[in-house]
């Protein structure tokens, strides 16, 4: 194998695997906004369960807090909506981390096989050489 190729798959599996890193600090971020969405709606929901029963209240506070659980639970439903669209958009983006690793594997084992291939090549031709300087030192001893 050429060192050109061996070079060009080395580069290739490079670049592999700086996709790769890029995608896995992308769902770093997006774990971190899974999270983040996760602890609001947690807030969210504290917050309207905490409110207490409206009924025993006099009717102008009881309106006002029936309308700040609706307002809250709005809230909430609108954070769970957007958490599944963002889980949703991580699940893409786990597939698209999972190929661009296979890919980069791939291309490891390909140039590590070019490797071992140039390796053994390299060996041949020293053992070769090798031989040879031995048969003309043995007839130059024979002469």
């Amino acid at each position: 194998m050429t060192t050109t190729t061996i070079r060009s798959l080395s580069t290739l599996v490079d670049m592999r695997s700086n996709e790769v890193d890029k995608l896995q600090s992308e769902m770093a971020a997006k774990e971190s906004v899974r999270d983040r969405y996760k602890k609001t709606l947690d807030k969210l929901t504290s917050l309207y369960e905490s409110s207490g029963p409206s009924g025993r209240l006099p009717m102008a506070l009881a309106i006002n807090c029936g309308d700040y659980k609706q307002g809250v639970m709005a809230m909430a439903d609108s954070q769970r909506l957007n958490l599944h669209m963002h889980e949703a958009d991580m699940a893409v983006s786990q597939r698209a981390l999972t190929a661009a690793y296979v890919k980069r594997e791939v291309l490891g084992q390909v140039l590590e096989r070019h490797q071992d291939a140039a390796a053994t090549a390299q060996r041949a031709q020293e053992r070769k050489r090798h031989d040879e300087l031995a048969t003309q030192l043995w007839f130059r001893g024979h002469k």
